[in-house]
C-alpha cells in the first residue's frame, strides 16, 4: 500500500456508447456504462516516453475493443505519423499466466491490463525491449519484426536492457541472469536463490512502501552490475487463505508486520569478467531499509542510500569499487520521519549531482559535488518540487514539475545550476505529467483537469507546442460527448480550520438544487496521497459525476497528513494517525453545514484503503457528523500493517503502544450510531483481509449491525469490469437507501 495509494478499479477509465431504440445516445450517465469499451475518456495513452535521440515518441495505447488490452504505438516526429508498432494478439494469444511474483509486481506496481503492459528503449535510441507473458520481445529499429529473447516456461521478471544495450538481463527463480543479445549466450550470475534467499528481488516493503521494484543496477560502462541478496528467514510466516468463488487457497507469506522483523539485505557489486562478487559492507546494524542505489557516471563508485529503522535518519554512502572504501555523503534527520524521493541526478561532469531535500521544511533541489559538499540550494519556497523530469546538461538546466502556484495543480518549471531564477513553462491550469526527451529538448505533455481527459502534446524544452499527439477533443464523435449536457464542473478551492489552517476542497454541486440535498464525502486522509486536484479522476471522477447527477453534493478534502503541501502539514499525524485526519474532517463537514443546499442530517463517507480506515474512525468517532459510510479494504489495526510504512508514521509498538491503541479502529466501534459498510478483497495480501474480519466479530461481540459485501479472489485494488460494476453499485444503492435517495 505504498503511500496506502489506491484506485477503486485500477487504470484507464473505459467506456462504450449506450444507444436507445432510435440509436441515439443516451445523455444519461449509468455505472454500467463507466466499464464499458471504448473509453469515454476517449484516447488514452499509458507509459508515454520520448525515444533518447528525441526521433520517436512511444506509448501504450489500449485496443477499442477492450481497453484491458495494451498494444506499443509510436509517433514518428519528422514523419508527423503515428503507427501500431506491435499488436500484443500478434505475438502472444490466449489468456496470460502469470507467475505468483509477477502478479504480485503489478499489485506493488498498480499495473492493470494485459497485453504489453512495459518497455524499455535501449540507450542509443536503437531498439525496443517488452516483456509480454512472462517472456521478452527485443525490436531493432528497421527490422520488420520483433526478436523473441526468452521462450521459456518458467516466468521471468524485471526484464531489463543493459546501458549500452548489448545485454538482455531478468530474474529467473531467485537467480540473476543476463543474456548476450547477439550471441545469444546466457549467464547465471548467481546460484544460491532459493526458498528465503532472494537474489536481485525487491523485499516486499522494498516494492509496496519505498517505492522501488527492483533488486540490481547495471554500471554505465556495463562492466559490473550490483544487486541485492534478501533474506526472509526472520520474518515472520503468516499463513492467510485467499478465498476465491470455488476454492480455498492457504498463502503462507512472509508479511513484516509492525514491530516484527524485516529482511536480512545484503548488498553486492559483480565483476561481469571475472564473475568476481564483492559484498559491500552495510555496517554492523543490520535492523534497516536499503532505499535506493545509483551508480556515478565515471561506474567506478556505487552509492546507496539507507535509513535507519525508525525512518528518522537517511544516509546516502558511496562505495568506491577500486580502494572498497565507503564515504557518508549526506545525512538526512528529522523528529517525525524522512520522505524518500528519486530525484537522485548525476551530472555528466563526473564532478556533481542534485539532491532532493525537505531540510527546509518543503521538497526542494540542491547542487552538491560528488563528495557529498553543498553547492547551493536550487530552488526555495513556501511549496513543493514533485519530480526532477529532466536535466540539460550541456546549458546547465534543469527541468522539474512542481506546485510553485498552486497545490492543487502541477506545473513544469525549469531552473539554471546558479539557482539565479525559475522559469514557468506549462501555461494551461491542471495537472501536467512531463516526459523529456534523454537531451532534453523536446518533451511530452500528458495534461488533464477534472472536467478535461488526457490530452498529449509533444514541445520544445521552452515550451513551444510542436503538435499534438492525441487532441482528444471532446467534439461531436467523442464518446464523452453525449454527456456533457449534463457535465458538473467540481469547485476546487480552499476553506480555514478554526486553528486557521488551509484546507482545499473539491465540491460537485448538483445541476439542479431542489431543498436540502444528502452528501458523500469521498475521503483518502492519509499521508502520501492527495484527493483535491485539478487533474482527470479516471473511474472514481465520473462515478463522483453519477452521484453528481443524481442529486447527491460530493464533496472531499485534503486533511493535514497529506502531500504536496509541504513538511509541517504531514507532521501532525505522527503518532495520532486516525486524530488529526478525522478532525479536518470533521471541518470539512462544518463547512458544508453552512452551504444553504446541504442536508445536515443525511452526509455520507466513503474511502477505501487509509480511505477505508478514516470511513471507519469518521463512523466511530464522528458520528454525530456522518449519517452512513462505506469503507473498503480498511487498516483496523495498524498492528496488522507493514513495518516500514506504519513504523514510519506510528513509531514501533514495543515503544509507542499508547499510540498503536489510540489509532486502532477498536476502541471506538462500541460509539457506532449510522449505517456501516464494509468490502474488502477476500486474497488481498497488502491491507489483509484479517483486518476487515477481525471488525466483522468485534461488531457481532458488540450486537451492532453492519453490512458487508466480500469479493472472492481480488487483491487490495478490486479489479475486474464486471466486478467494478458491481462495487460501484453496492456502494451507490447503500448510500441511496441510507441517505434517503430511494
Amino acid at each position: 500500500m505504498n503511500k496506502l495509494s489506491w484506485l477503486l478499479v485500477s487504470g484507464l477509465a473505459v467506456w462504450s456508447v449506450n444507444v436507445t431504440a432510435n440509436n441515439q445516445p443516451q445523455s444519461t450517465l449509468s455505472i454500467e456504462r463507466i466499464f464499458q469499451s471504448p473509453s469515454l475518456q476517449g484516447a488514452s495513452q499509458k507509459k508515454l516516453k520520448v525515444s533518447p535521440d528525441g526521433k520517436r515518441v512511444t506509448f501504450l495505447q489500449a485496443k477499442e475493443s477492450d481497453y484491458e488490452r495494451l498494444d506499443l504505438w509510436e509517433y514518428d516526429i519528422k514523419s508527423a505519423k503515428t503507427q501500431l508498432l506491435f499488436d500484443s494478439d500478434d505475438l502472444s494469444s490466449g489468456p496470460e499466466v502469470l507467475s505468483d511474483e509477477e502478479k504480485a509486481r503489478r499489485e506493488r506496481l498498480r499495473l492493470s491490463g494485459s497485453g504489453i503492459v512495459s518497455y524499455q528503449w535501449s540507450n542509443d535510441a536503437s531498439a525496443l525491449l517488452f516483456p509480454l507473458a512472462g517472456d521478452a520481445y527485443y525490436y531493432l529499429l528497421g527490422d520488420k519484426k520483433a526478436q523473441q529473447l526468452l521462450q521459456t516456461p518458467e516466468f521471468e521478471t524485471d526484464i531489463k536492457l543493459s546501458p549500452k544495450g548489448n545485454y538482455l538481463s531478468f530474474v529467473r527463480n531467485q537467480d540473476l541472469y543476463i543474456k548476450h543479445i547477439k550471441s545469444g549466450k546466457e549467464t547465471r550470475l548467481t546460484h544460491d536463490g532459493n526458498g528465503p534467499i532472494k537474489n536481485a528481488m525487491a523485499e516486499f516493503v522494498a516494492q509496496e512502501e519505498m517505492g522501488r521494484m527492483t533488486g540490481y543496477w547495471w554500471s554505465p560502462d556495463e562492466k559490473h552490475i550490483a544487486f541485492t541478496q534478501i533474506d526472509e528467514s526472520p520474518v515472520e510466516q503468516i499463513t492467510r487463505s485467499e478465498i476465491y468463488a470455488d476454492s480455498i487457497k492457504m498463502i503462507k507469506q512472509r508479511y513484516p508486520s509492525a514491530g516484527t522483523n524485516n529482511v536480512l539485505i545484503k548488498l553486492a557489486v559483480l565483476d561481469l569478467a571475472s564473475l568476481q562478487k564483492n559484498w559491500v559492507d552495510l555496517g554492523d546494524e543490520q535492523d534497516i531499509y536499503l532505499a535506493r542505489v545509483n551508480w556515478m557516471k565515471d561506474s567506478t563508485k556505487l552509492t546507496y542510500q539507507v535509513q535507519d529503522r525508525s525512518q528518522q535518519y537517511l544516509a546516502l554512502k558511496a562505495f568506491d569499487l577500486s580502494s572498497k572504501k565507503q564515504s557518508t555523503l549526506l545525512e538526512e534527520k528529522s523528529n517525525t520521519w524522512v520522505n524518500l524521493n528519486k530525484d537522485l541526478r548525476f551530472l555528466n561532469d563526473k564532478q556533481h549531482f542534485i539532491w532532493a531535500s525537505e531540510k527546509d521544511g518543503y521538497k526542494h533541489l540542491y547542487l552538491h559535488k560528488n563528495n557529498g559538499e553543498l553547492v547551493r540550494q536550487l530552488t526555495k519556497g513556501d511549496w513543493v518540487v514533485d519530480e526532477v523530469e529532466a536535466i540539460d546538461q550541456k546549458n546547465k538546466v534543469i527541468y522539474f514539475t512542481g506546485r510553485a502556484d498552486t497545490p492543487t495543480q502541477s506545473h513544469l518549471y525549469k531552473v539554471g545550476f546558479d539557482g539565479a531564477a525559475i522559469t514557468k513553462i506549462t501555461k494551461r491550469s491542471g495537472f501536467h505529467k512531463i516526459s523529456f526527451s534523454q537531451d532534453a529538448s523536446v518533451y511530452v505533455d500528458n495534461f488533464s483537469t477534472t472536467n478535461t481527459p488526457q490530452q498529449v502534446s509533444l514541445h520544445q524544452a521552452q515550451g513551444k507546442q510542436l503538435t499534438w499527439l492525441s487532441e482528444n477533443k471532446i467534439d461531436d464523435n467523442h464518446p464523452l460527448k453525449p454527456y456533457q449536457a449534463n457535465w458538473i464542473k467540481p469547485t476546487i478551492a480552499s476553506f480555514n480550520t478554526q486553528d486557521g489552517t488551509e484546507i482545499f476542497y473539491r465540491l460537485y454541486k448538483p445541476a439542479k438544487i431542489e431543498g436540502k440535498h444528502p452528501v458523500i464525502v469521498y475521503l483518502y486522509g492519509g499521508p502520501g496521497a492527495q484527493v483535491v486536484k485539478d487533474s482527470w479522476g479516471g473511474n472514481r471522477g465520473l462515478l463522483m459525476q453519477y452521484w453528481a447527477n443524481k442529486g447527491y453534493v460530493v464533496f472531499s478534502i485534503d486533511n493535514r497528513g497529506s502531500e504536496a503541501r509541504g513538511k509541517a502539514f504531514e507532521d501532525p499525524i505522527y503518532k495520532k494517525m486516525g486524530s488529526v485526519e478525522v478532525a479536518d474532517q470533521i471541518e470539512g463537514v462544518k463547512f458544508l453545514h453552512s452551504l444553504p443546499y446541504v442536508d445536515p442530517s443525511r452526509i455520507g463517507v466513503h474511502g477505501h484503503s487509509y480511505g477505508g480506515y478514516m470511513s471507519l474512525m469518521a463512523m466511530f468517532k464522528a458520528s454525530d457528523y456522518f449519517k452512513a459510510g462505506v469503507a473498503g479494504a480498511p487498516v483496523t489495526d495498524w498492528g496488522l500493517y507493514d513495518t516500514h510504512y506504519t513504523e514510519r508514521f506510528m513509531g514501533h509498538p514495543k515503544t509507542d503502544k499508547g499510540a498503536y491503541a489510540a489509532a486502532s479502529v477498536f476502541p471506538y466501534a462500541k460509539d457506532l450510531k449510522g449505517d456501516l459498510l464494509i468490502y474488502h478483497g477476500m486474497a488481498d495480501d497488502n491491507v489483509l483481509f484479517t483486518n476487515s474480519t477481525k471488525l466483522y466479530k468485534h461488531l457481532q461481540d458488540l450486537a451492532i449491525p453492519f453490512e458487508s459485501m466480500d469479493y472472492p479472489g481480488k487483491k487490495h485494488s478490486i479489479r475486474g469490469k464486471n466486478t467494478g460494476i458491481h462495487l460501484y453499485k453496492t456502494i451507490t444503492n447503500f448510500f441511496d437507501k441510507h441517505l434517503g435517495m430511494e
